[in-house]
């Protein structure tokens, strides 16, 4: 398992999180590979990252409503 040193990066509230307070995902751009995400009511807590080309791949797939339930 690698470590992902993100002390420095900014984090950003995810569009489609809901202004209610609950669902609220935060991502940073910051690191060219890999696309930090994190729960922004928890943010000393867990976090995944994902490959930036597999992101853009998820994020395209949201956009075109090929996600939707």
């Amino acid at each position: 398992m690698r470590y992902l040193d993100l002390s420095a990066v900014t984090w950003r509230k995810s569009s489609y999180s809901n202004s209610s307070g609950g669902e609220c995902v935060e991502v940073s751009d910051d690191l060219a590979a890999v696309v930090p995400v994190r729960d922004s009511k928890n943010p000393h807590g867990p976090m995944l990252a994902f490959g930036a080309s597999g992101w853009a791949s998820f994020v395209s797939a949201l956009r075109d409503g090929a996600l939707d339930a």
